[in-house]
């Protein structure tokens, strides 16, 4: 294993590990080297993965990684082992350079191989205001040892410091001179102007764009815009938010063109094509029950039959077979495909024109049309165009079966959003709580309770089995008359990837055994 190399910003990060960096970025880089970073542990809650910090651990390295959990960006970095790496400030090393023959990890168990406090205070940073001390937990031992932060803007080294040594009458440079706290034991990296200041708003503090760093600019690497969020307005419009701008996208479902996606979004990280015919017993029944509505564009075609999941795995096949995929494309104008943006978090399927989702109910008030958010008044009345039909909106949750193969995608339901009291229904809300309010949303359009039950009951998906069918975009087609379980049952593969499918009138939620959503398909 090579030694890990890095040179230390503070308030911006270490090496390529940049603050603001996404969860799904960070993992796809260090597991694309796992000569260099051999073990990768990560630690997220169970029962709140999507609202709880993320920690991911390189114990190999020496190096721990905290992520907040509504959008998944790196926070804080922490060097905790310094015989594992080796760390340079300015082209100086921060702790000692690593013993014996080149590009191999030091010996562990020397604490003087941390960053020594004379070597911080007067060649790297220089002098800084006193530093804060954390007492131990053992309040009764007076041996006991605590810990004294060294604050910086940006960064914070921490010494061990015996409570019987501390007095706050101390100045810093009495404090940490004694051979006993000398050796710093860890480094943190964040933002802010001390550690005191940023812990108060580590998790929610909105951080500048990663493209804006000075460590970006001198990389030749292309980076899209990132989507910070996805408002969905019903009757298949959405509305695209553009991170660290006032600037958004619209994507009307039936309407935009992949040229219109390409010059908005950038080309797609990958084009991925598959006819799943598996679940055409469903849509045939469908078809049989739904001759009579007079509506039918909410229970429609069995050529809905398309899975997705299966296309977000990073296989080397992808990217050499794009230019062929893109030429079959190109000749073959009847042909669906899904454009995967694996770094934006969604996947978007281009194909014929075919009827959107109704208006929901609230927005009806919208006489013709008109102030209605994203409405199109130019139609596209080529029948044979191709056009985006469908989005799926990726919530990456730590533990579940398609976990980092996108980005987390952060949506809203734009017509649930009420004033009074102020409540927003998003990729962070219990399903329960976004089942119950699209019930009362939608009741209107049901003839009777039970009606709107028997339409709104789950459907059991599993992962794990392999070529299992992969995605909800295969159940859209005439959802509500479909059948299946009310609750998710165990199968027979793992339960982490056993998930529920419910369906409301244009979208599909993916629904985890812990009530948060995987997944929405939008159409």
């Amino acid at each position: 294993m090579s030694l890990f190399t890095a040179a230390l910003h503070p308030g911006v990060g270490l090496g390529f590990l940049v603050l603001g960096a996404s969860l799904h970025d960070i993992l796809t880089r260090l597991k694309a080297e796992p000569q260099r970073f051999p073990k990768l542990d990560l630690t997220y809650s169970a029962t709140q993965p999507v609202m709880e910090p993320v920690v991911l651990a390189l114990p190999g390295n020496g190096i721990q990684l905290r992520f907040d959990g509504p959008e998944q960006r790196l926070r804080l970095i922490e060097v905790i082992d310094f015989t594992k790496n080796r760390i340079t400030y300015q082209e100086k090393d921060v702790a000692k350079p690593p013993q014996g023959t080149l590009g191999s990890p030091r010996i562990g168990g020397d604490a003087a191989t941390g960053p020594a406090f004379k070597n911080i205070y007067h060649r790297l940073f220089g002098p800084t205001y006193a530093g804060e001390y954390i007492p131990p937990a053992e309040t009764g031992n007076s041996n006991a040892v605590g810990t004294y932060i060294l604050s910086y803007p940006g960064v914070a080294f921490s010494f061990p410091l015996p409570k019987s040594a501390y007095s706050p009458n101390k100045d810093v440079v009495s404090l940490l001179s004694s051979s006993a706290s000398q050796t710093a034991s860890s480094v943190a990296i964040f933002s802010g102007k001390s550690w005191a200041h940023a812990r108060e708003t580590l998790w929610d503090e909105i951080l500048p764009s990663v493209k804006s760093t000075f460590l970006f600019s001198k990389s030749k690497e292309v980076v899209p815009d990132e989507i910070s969020l996805v408002k969905i307005h019903g009757g298949g419009r959405l509305q695209l938010f553009k991170k660290w701008t006032n600037s958004s996208v619209w994507i009307n479902l039936g309407e935009t063109t992949p040229q219109d996606l390409v010059a908005e979004l950038g080309p797609p990280d990958a084009i991925y094509r598959k006819n799943d015919q598996r679940m055409y017993i469903h849509k045939t029944r469908t078809a049989s029950h739904s001759r009579s509505r007079s509506n039918g564009g909410d229970y429609r075609r069995p050529d809905d039959l398309i899975d997705t999941d299966q296309s977000s795995a990073h296989t080397g096949s992808d990217d050499s077979e794009d230019e062929a995929i893109e030429d079959e494309f190109v000749g073959n104008v009847s042909g669906e495909c899904f454009y995967n943006y694996f770094y934006l978090g969604f996947d978007i399927l281009v194909s014929p024109p075919q009827p959107t989702s109704r208006t929901p109910p609230s927005q009806i008030a919208a006489p013709n049309g008109k102030d209605v958010p994203g409405a199109n008044p130019f139609k596209n009345g080529t029948a044979d165009r191709l056009v985006a039909t469908k989005m799926v909106l990726h919530s990456n949750v730590p533990g579940s079966y398609p976990f980092n193969r996108h980005r987390r995608c952060r949506w809203e339901i734009q017509y649930l959003a009420t004033d009074n009291p102020p409540t927003i229904y998003n990729s962070e809300t219990p399903f329960d709580e976004i089942e119950e309010r699209l019930r009362d949303e939608w009741k209107s359009t049901y003839s009777s309770e039970e009606d709107a039950k028997r339409r709104q009951r789950g459907m059991v998906l599993n992962r794990g089995w392999g070529d299992s069918p992969g995605s909800s975009c295969e159940f859209l087609g005439g959802w509500e008359d479909s059948s299946g379980g009310v609750a998710a049952k165990k199968f027979d593969g793992s339960e982490d990837s056993t998930t529920t499918l419910y369906g409301f009138p244009g979208m599909v939620f993916e629904v985890l055994k812990n009530g948060f959503v995987s997944a929405v398909t939008v159409y």
